[in-house]
């Protein structure tokens, strides 16, 4: 064979030839697109009744291009009217296949138990993910979504709204400004009660246009009734994660947020009655964190149902306690943050004269424009799963050492219990057969 000579021009113009064969746009690979600030994003949402449809109303000023929901009923019905053209599913597994190459971010507003397999599947295709509090059912699946996220750099959101706010943000300037001087001891409660009942014995048909079996997910298999849904599945230990599922991604944010925490070294609870079936109808959960920097310990009590805080001595007489909230004891002073409301120093005669520090959070950005600008290449989003991610699992370390009737030490950073082996089967449960992370 002869060999052929090639000059440089040929050489580069062949090798321009071939590089526009074989370099292959991303979004054709399944992956997210790259989208510039002026382009709206292609969104596919899964879960669009309930919390769902008020996640996609928030997120509609990009593209909504497919939707899925296991009930194609009523609580669906209006989600599914006010986007015609978005493409319908029952099955997200099926959505997340069939629009892989026309996504670039995923909202996951489903029952508890199937937030970690549908967000899971989103992040291993390169797409953003936007989940619902508490982001996960089990502490092992919070961990390995974490990690996963992180390592494919998606832009990620825990629906804890509330962070983005000017109260919250507001809150957390005070604090990190000294005005009550550093904090040892913090009281949190939520008056909701999501525990207690039994599971019904009878098995009425299930509705037409339910997919019984895909809404069960991960789950156990069970007969359907109407006490599991379209609301009451935070109650029971297979679909939901209680009160503190529901309310403590809320109302422990501030805290988590302004004290800089991340793994207690211990939780304990005092659950009321429960059984194996739903989560106690009242609970005091107490975490011990260990110092932080220049931050003392502190030690974060959550109560809920009946369980009321203690009344601090620097609240008026008059002055009534609110539903929800927080309680913060400085060494300077006591600062009361009622749930979505604007913190004060008590007694009311604190804030007299009370000139507030200087704002170092901007505002005017809500919880869902800060994921999708940083879908386009933004700044993270501020309750990203590296942050939510630690939170959410310590608020689910309280259900299991409701589970466990004893003060448990937690290994954070190795995911273990240490004085109770047999608590860390609590970590992480079994699927369903068909069912993977």
């Amino acid at each position: 064979m002869k060999t052929r000579q090639i000059n440089r021009r040929q050489f580069l113009g062949g090798a321009a030839t071939v590089a526009a064969f074989t370099i292959v746009p991303r979004h054709v690979l399944g992956g997210a697109r790259q989208v510039p600030p002026s382009e709206k994003l292609n969104i596919a949402c899964i879960g669009v009744g309930g919390q769902g449809a008020s996640d996609i109303q928030s997120v509609s000023t990009e593209n909504i291009v497919a939707m899925c929901d296991v009930d194609w009923g009523k609580h669906t019905a209006a989600s599914f009217d006010k986007h015609p053209n978005a493409k319908k599913y029952k099955d997200f597994r099926k959505m997340l296949e069939a629009e892989a190459k026309n996504i670039d971010a995923v909202t996951v507003s489903t029952p508890d138990n199937l937030h970690a397999v549908a967000s899971m599947m989103a992040i291993k295709m390169g797409k953003h993910v936007y989940c619902e509090k508490p982001l996960c059912h089990d502490i092992y699946e919070v961990r390995q979504l974490t990690e996963a996220a992180r390592k494919k750099g998606v832009m990620t959101q825990m629906g804890t709204q509330l962070h983005a706010t000017g109260e919250m943000k507001t809150f957390v300037e005070w604090v990190k400004a000294g005005v009550i001087g550093k904090i040892r001891k913090v009281d949190l409660w939520s008056g909701k009660n999501w525990g207690g009942g039994e599971r019904p014995t009878d098995t009425p048909p299930v509705p037409e246009t339910l997919d019984w079996d895909l809404w069960l997910g991960p789950a156990p298999y069970r007969p359907y009734h109407p006490k599991y849904l379209p609301g009451e599945w935070r109650r029971w230990w297979d679909f939901g994660t209680g009160t503190l599922g529901d309310m403590g991604c809320h109302i422990i944010d501030p805290a988590w947020w302004v004290l800089d925490l991340k793994y207690p070294t211990s939780v304990e609870a005092q659950p009321g009655p429960f059984n194996k079936e739903t989560y106690p109808e009242h609970t005091i959960v107490t975490w011990e964190f260990p110092a932080r920097g220049d931050l003392p310990p502190v030690t974060v009590t959550w109560r809920d149902g009946k369980n009321e805080p203690p009344r601090p001595k620097e609240l008026e007489e008059a002055r009534k306690m609110p539903d929800q909230g927080g309680l913060y004891y400085g060494e300077k002073g006591t600062i009361l943050l009622p749930h979505g409301g604007n913190p004060r120093l008590i007694p009311e005669s604190q804030m007299k004269g009370f000139k507030a520090p200087p704002q170092s959070f901007s505002r005017g950005t809500d919880h869902y424009q800060e994921w999708i600008n940083a879908c386009k290449g933004g700044p993270k989003p501020l309750s990203n799963f590296d942050y939510a991610g630690p939170l959410a699992e310590a608020i689910l370390l309280g259900n299991i050492a409701a589970l466990a009737k004893q003060k448990l030490q937690w290994d954070g950073s190795n995911m273990k219990v240490t004085n109770m082996p047999e608590a860390n089967k609590f970590l992480r449960r079994e699927y369903r057969k068909g069912w993977t992370l």
